[in-house]
C-alpha cells in the first residue's frame, strides 16, 4: 500500500528546540541561585517535556512541594522565548520540499500543548496539513489515538502513513497504529536509551537520510 502521508514529532525531529530550552531553564536555574547546566544534559531530556527538565534541573520529583511552581515558570519562560533559537533541523525544509513536491501530505503528532505548539510554527512559518496535539485527544503518546485522528484528517489510513520520532513512545505509538516508523537517532535520546531496541522499521542518523527511505514507500 502506498505511502499517502508522513507525521513527525515535533521536538526533536522536525525542529531543533532544544536551544531554546536551554536557555530557559538555565535562567529558571539562575533565578533560584543555582548554577546553570551544560547543553548536552538538557538537550538530551527535552523530549521529555517540563517535567522532566524540571527534575534534571533541580533534583525534585513531583511529589515535592516546589515542583509544580518551578514547573509552571519553566513554562512562562518558555512562552517568551519559543523560536528564539529554534529552526528546522537541517535537512528538513528540502524534505518538506520534497514531500510537497509529491503531493504527499506531512503533519505533526505531538506531546507538545497547542499553546506551545501553534505559535511555535507560526513563527517558523510552517504549515502541516494536520497537527495533532495533547489537546485534541484522550490519550497521549504511545496511545495510538494520535496517528488515528490524524488520519482521519488527512483522509488515510495509519497504514499509509510514516511516523518519524526521536523517542521511543513515538514509534511504539506508530507501531501501534500500524503505521511504518522511523527512529530519528539525531533527536533528543537519552544517554541510557537505545534505539536499536525500539523495533522502528528504520533509524537514520540526519534528516538527509529520510527521503531516500519515505520515496521507496510511493
Amino acid at each position: 500500500m502506498a505511502v499517502k502521508a508522513v507525521l513527525f514529532d515535533l521536538d526533536g525531529t522536525l525542529i531543533d528546540t532544544a536551544p531554546d530550552f536551554i536557555v530557559v531553564l538555565n535562567r529558571l536555574l539562575e533565578e533560584e541561585g543555582r548554577r546553570p547546566l551544560p547543553e548536552q544534559p538538557i538537550r538530551d531530556t527535552v523530549s521529555s517535556g517540563a517535567k522532566a527538565l524540571v527534575k534534571l534541573g533541580f533534583k525534585l520529583e513531583e511529589s515535592d512541594s516546589e515542583f509544580e511552581r518551578l514547573r509552571l515558570r519553566l513554562l512562562e519562560l518558555y512562552s517568551d522565548h519559543l523560536a528564539v533559537y529554534s529552526k528546522p533541523f537541517n535537512g528538513i525544509e528540502l524534505l518538506l520540499e520534497q514531500l510537497t513536491k509529491h503531493k504527499l501530505h506531512w503533519g505533526i503528532a505531538t506531546n507538545k500543548p497547542e499553546v506551545y505548539t501553534t505559535p511555535l510554527l507560526q513563527q517558523l512559518q510552517l504549515s502541516p496539513a494536520s497537527v495533532i496535539c495533547p489537546d485534541h485527544v484522550q490519550e497521549r503518546k504511545p496511545h495510538p489515538e494520535s496517528l488515528l485522528l490524524a488520519g482521519k484528517q488527512l483522509n488515510c489510513s495509519p497504514t499509509e502513513m510514516i511516523y518519524i520520532g526521536d523517542h521511543q513512545r513515538d514509534i511504539e505509538c506508530g507501531r501501534r497504529a500500524g503505521a511504518i516508523t522511523i527512529t530519528a537517532r539525531y533527536g533528543y535520546i537519552e544517554e541510557n536509551d537505545n534505539p536499536d531496541h525500539w523495533q522502528a522499521d528504520h533509524i537514520v542518523d540526519c534528516a538527509n537520510e529520510l527521503w531516500p527511505i519515505i520515496k521507496t514507500y510511493l
